[in-house]
Parts: C-alpha cells; structure tokens; sequence
C-alpha cells in the first residue's frame, strides 16, 4: 500500500512563495487521509451486515420450511442412528403358489447381562438356571462374578421368558430386540426351504441369513429392502401336506429306510411338490453329520442330493430315442433270447420273455435285453448326447443350492457295456428331481424343460428333444405298462388314467459291488396319460414288503401302490376332475325289492 505523505515538500515550497501557512497542508491531508479510512470502515460494516442478514434469512428460511414438511408429515417415533453401517434385519417372506406363509419373520428379544450393573449375582444366576434349564449355573455365575463386562445369555426367547426375566429385578439383565425366522407349518418343505440363522449381530439388531435350501440360494434377494413383495413358490401346500402323509406311511408300511417323491407340472417345469424322508423342523434345525454316511442324516435330500442306479425306468428313453431316430418303432420285434455277453460281464433278463418282443413290450415287460439291443442300434455317442440334452450327466439346475453340487455319475468310458446297461438305468446314478424334468420333457409333446421351485405362469419353450408323435407314443407305452405290465397290480387309478414305469436296483456297497437285498425302487408315473399334466416320482430306499411268504422288494410290490396312494389323493387337489364312464342310456336297470 502507497501511503500519501502529510507534508509534501513540493506543495509546502509552493505555498512559502504565496505566503501561506505550511501547516495547513498537513491538516488538511489527515482530514482527508481519516475521511478515507471512515468510508472504508463503513463499506465493510455495511457488507458485514448484509452477509449476516443473508445468513439469518437462509437459516430461517430452512427453519420454516422444515416446519412445514414436519407439519404435513405422519408422526413417527424418533430414532437413535449410530455413525457406524446399520445391521438390516430385513427379510422377505416365502409363500407357497397361494400365497400362503411358509417362511416369515417375528419379533422377539434376545437376552444378555451387564455383571457391572447386576445387584446380586449369584440369586440371578440361579433365577435364570430355574427359567432356561439348559443353561449351567456354575459356569453362569463364574461368567456373572467375572471381569466380563457384556455376556450374551439366550439369542431368542420367549414373551412368557421374557416376563420371567423381569420378575426377578435385577437391572443388570437386560433385552435386545431381535427378528426371528420361523416356518409355521413346521417340517413341511423343511428341505426346499433349508432354514436361515442369525448373522452380524449387535444389541440393537441383528441381520437373518440363510443356511441351506432356497433361503441360502435367494439369501441376498430376500435380505433386499426393495424386494417389497413375498418370494412365491411353485409349491402347493395343501399337494405337499397330502404327499408328505401318504409317503410317511407308505415308506413305514414298506419298512424302507427313507422316501422321496417329485411331483412336476409337465408343461412350466414347476415343482408342486416335494418330499424327502425322513425328514427335520427348520425351526430347530439338527447338527449336520460330520461322519459316517450324510444320507443317514434328516438334512438329507433324496430328492435333490440323493444320486441311485434308479433302474428300468430309463428304458422309455431308450425307447423314445430309438423311434425319434427311426431305428424302431412301437411294434418293432426286438430279439430277447439271451444272455448278452460283453467284457467279462453278462446281460439277462428277470424273467425269460422268450424270443422276441415289440418294443412296446419292451417297456411292457422290462426287458434288460430288449433294451440293451435298441441301445447297441442307437450308439454310445448317440445315447451320451441323447442324456445330456434330457439333463441326466449335468447339475440339477433348481433354486437349491444343494442342487449344484450333486453331480450325476455316469462312466468316463462310455463303452458299448455302458451303453447296454445305462439303457436299462444301470451304471448311470441320478436324482428323482432329474428324472422328473427328463420324464416331463418327454411325454409333455417331446420340449425340454428344466425344474423350477419359483412359480410360473406361463409353459416353458424349451428346445424339442422328441417329435409329438414319439412322445404321444411313449405315453402310450407307459399306459400299457400300467395296464397289463409290471405295474398291473397296483398302478391303475380310477378315474385318472395313469401311465408309468416302474424301476428296481440292487444298492451299491460302499467298498464296491452291490448288495443281494437292498434295492431302490421307483415308480415314475405320468397322470392323466390321454393328456399328460403331471409326472410324479417316487423312491424308496430299502423297501420291502413282507405281507406276502416271501419278502418283496421290487418296484411293482413297493413303490407301485404308495404312489397310487398319492395319486388318488392328490390328482383332487391339483383340480383334476376324474374320467367317469358314462352308462349306456338304453340298458335296464335291475332293481331288486
């Protein structure tokens, strides 16, 4: 800054010659050196005052406007938010294809103590031990006399826990509101919907996540805040409460170890039902097993997990094949003198057929040689690429995500041996809810489709595997061997038309071949055949029937009449009315008194 001096020689010199005063000058130059800085102060009042002024009409501004929102607003409760990330206890429902509950969440409280602020220690101890029984007073009051400052005691309790609690007084016991997962119906789809535990914790909230079934595989989508409306299955409550009664007792009454069934809308894919024996409560889910055979566990499913040699129920695709290449048709003669020799082993069939059989009576009969001579014709490479396309070598592609990991056996060294045998369900291990999608591709007019457990709308528009003819004609196949084949017995359900294929195979040993009396026996049936909606898949796990002189264990003694059973109780509920034949109007009735 330049600053004007007060006595400018120049001006002082000039005035001398006039005359004048030179200390006038100086008084003047300060008046006029005050008067600038007095201008200057003013001007930087006057802006100081108009920022604040500014600043109050803004803050009053927000204030007001704030008011009013606040004023038009629905009145809430006021919240406490920590600085730290919030734990979302936020989790969508499950509901089965009706709507009805099959996972939810409630409120509840988990209880912990605080030992600082606890008033006598060991009469609370000993007050808890008398309400949970399971908890250990020595180990609780070494916990509460400690140097521990926060003690978790029960993650989920009661109201009526919860009122015991609080008569005892102490302030030191204290509740932290928690979200519990429940399923009401208990262990009904207990392995389609798997369960769910508690995760990140603190004591203002605790987040839910899934441990197994659909709950682990749709785990995030269900933890979305935006996920707004219930996850819908493909299941049918009421269809699933009546499969899971009549398998139970079917599987009791063939004294079989365990039982699964599929029940599968041909068309969409849908699974409508689903069931494992035996089986748990998600609300109290058991230890898994951490030895020993995991089939022998309740968390087991043998729907999804379970991989079995299921036996002669392969032999349609077989069938299907060998018509859809053109090889044979349904009234091809098919040699059955055997046995059929190959690589040191020997192919024969459970009863001598006698020379040969139409391919229809192929399937009619169960012929291990009829089939094994329709494969040779179709081919090793034919027959792989044939069960690849049906989804029999792949994954299970399902909402589980214990679907992911059971992967089909088949041989790395697809021979003309395995050829034969896979023909007829032997050396090729799958599960019941593949074998339901590859029977529904086949007799839903010959379109592949792939399982679901979420609920469609809409048919799927797989890729055709089979022309219409060919499948009408499997049909057809599977309605004779109901009628007059091994299935004769038990299979037929007034009324609905059944069509089927029954299926035993010797259990493998776990140290290698096969046991002399342990089967899995399957019927895999398809209803109504004249116009086929649904295939139902049911396997049992060491059957055998003992209400004959001699023990029965195949498929058309075990598996046969339990899912007639279910056939007759569920085709009702899925709304389908039964085929009655009308009366000829023109015959007398006979009426005795």
């Amino acid at each position: 800054m330049i600053r004007t001096p007060l006595r400018p020689l120049a001006t002082i010199l000039r005035a001398r010659r006039k005359g004048e005063n030179p200390d006038e000058i100086e008084k003047v130059n300060i008046r006029a050196r005050h008067e600038i800085i007095r201008d200057k102060a003013r001007r930087r009042a006057e802006g100081r005052l108009l920022i604040l002024g500014l600043c109050f009409f803004v803050a009053f501004g927000g204030i007001g406007l704030r008011m009013g929102q606040l004023s038009a607003s629905e009145p809430v409760e006021p919240r406490r938010y920590s600085a730290v990330n919030q734990i979302s206890s936020y989790r969508a429902d499950i509901v089965d294809r009706q709507g009805r509950i099959l996972a939810t969440n409630l409120q509840t409280r988990a209880l912990y103590a605080q030992p600082p602020l606890m008033i006598d220690r060991e009469r609370a101890a000993q007050e808890l031990v008398r309400i949970f029984p399971d908890l250990d007073l020595a180990k609780l009051t070494k916990q509460f006399t400690g140097s521990r400052k926060f003690i978790w005691i029960k993650k989920k309790i009661s109201p009526e826990q919860m009122q015991l609690v609080h008569e005892i007084g102490d302030p030191g016991l204290l509740f932290a509101p928690r979200e519990m997962r429940i399923y009401p119906n208990g262990a009904m789809a207990a392995h389609i919907l798997g369960g769910a535990r508690f995760g990140e914790e603190s004591v203002s909230a605790a987040e839910v996540i899934g441990v197994a079934g659909i709950e682990k595989m749709l785990d995030e989508q269900m933890r979305n805040p935006d996920q707004i409306k219930p996850i819908q299955l493909s299941l049918d409550l009421s269809v699933q409460a009546a499969a899971r009664d009549s398998l139970w007792g079917g599987m009791k009454l063939m004294n079989a170890k365990g039982a699964s069934s599929v029940l599968m809308d041909v068309h969409t894919g849908e699974v409508i039902s689903m069931v494992s024996l035996p089986d748990f409560d998600p609300n109290a889910r058991p230890r898994a097993l951490t030895k020993g055979d995991q089939s022998d566990s309740p968390m087991f499913n043998r729907a999804v997990q379970g991989l079995y040699e299921l036996g002669s129920v392969f032999k349609i695709f077989t069938a299907a094949q060998g018509m859809e290449l053109g090889l044979v048709n349904p009234n091809t003669m098919i040699n059955t003198l055997g046995p059929i020799r190959s690589g040191g082993f020997k192919i024969n069939d459970f009863h001598p057929y006698g020379k040969e059989l139409s391919v229809t009576d192929v399937i009619v009969k169960s012929s291990n040689l009829g089939s094994a001579r329709i494969a040779i014709q179709i081919g090793a490479k034919r027959q792989k690429d044939f069960m690849r396309r049906l989804g029999l070598l792949d994954s299970t592609v399902v909402e589980l995500v214990e679907g992911h990991g059971a992967k089909p056996l088949w041989p790395s060294n697809w021979s003309e041996l395995s050829t034969m045998t896979i023909s007829y369900g032997h050396g090729i291990s799958t599960s019941p809810l593949q074998l339901a999608a590859a029977y529904s591709s086949i007799v839903n007019g010959g379109t592949i489709v792939k399982p679901t457990l979420l609920r469609r709308d809409a048919s799927q528009t797989g890729r055709r595997i089979i022309s219409a003819q060919t499948s009408k004609n499997a049909v057809e196949m599977l309605r004779q061997v109901v009628l007059r084949g091994t299935a004769k017995r038990y299979g037929n359900v007034a009324g609905y038309n059944v069509g089927g294929k029954t299926g035993t195979a010797d259990k493998p040993k776990p140290s290698g071949g096969y046991y002399d009396n342990k089967v899995i026996a399957t019927f895999a049936s398809v209803f109504p055949s004249n116009d086929p909606k649904y295939v139902l898949i049911v396997t049992l796990d060491e059957p055998v029937d003992l209400t004959g002189p001699k023990p029965r264990r195949t498929a058309g003694w075990t598996a046969v009449p339990v899912a007639a059973e279910m056939i007759e109780r569920l085709a009702p509920l899925l709304g389908l009315r039964p085929e009655v034949k009308s009366r000829d109007v023109t015959t007398p009735i006979l009426v005795r008194n």
